[in-house]
């Protein structure tokens, strides 16, 4: 059985929703253990027993929380020279453009490293109930691409 991991941070109550949101989509897939944890609780292993890992963060001042990067802080010297290679995406709520956290957490993983495989789901901290279908099916398909081995 495949394991996905979603790490993140959510300091209101925003960026849960779209967690648990994702997370709800991504247990569609019945062959794919699912695993919900704050980047606070997260660490080298969480990424080394993973076969996909999804990360979501509130937009801070045009940049990922300070968890998440805490989190990267914390595991990257753990991990660098095992080449992990696993698929990654990316949620953001966002109360600008959500683009500055995408981009330095993309910037981030390289090293490790990881391979991106679907582009950013940002939503605006304005439409979070609105969203709930999409961020569903954006867990799913990366539990199902899981499942299938498409990544």
């Amino acid at each position: 059985m495949k394991k996905l991991s979603i790490v993140y941070h959510s300091q209101s109550n925003t960026t849960a929703k779209l967690a648990n949101y994702v997370y709800s989509g991504s247990k569609k897939e019945a062959d794919v253990s699912v695993n919900l944890i704050l980047a606070s609780d997260a660490n080298a292993e969480t990424l080394l027993s993973s076969d996909g890992i999804i990360f979501g963060t509130p937009e801070n001042f045009g940049y990922m929380s300070g968890v998440l990067k805490d989190f990267f802080d914390r595991t990257f010297y753990q991990v660098e020279d095992k080449q992990l290679n696993i698929p990654y995406c990316i949620f953001v709520s966002a109360g600008n453009d959500g683009l500055g956290a995408v981009s330095s957490i993309d910037r981030i993983v390289k090293g490790y490293p990881l391979n991106k495989i679907a582009e950013p789901l940002i939503i605006s901290t304005k439409d979070i109930e609105q969203e709930r279908e999409r961020c569903e099916d954006f867990g799913h398909n990366m539990a199902a691409g899981l499942a299938l081995s498409v990544f």
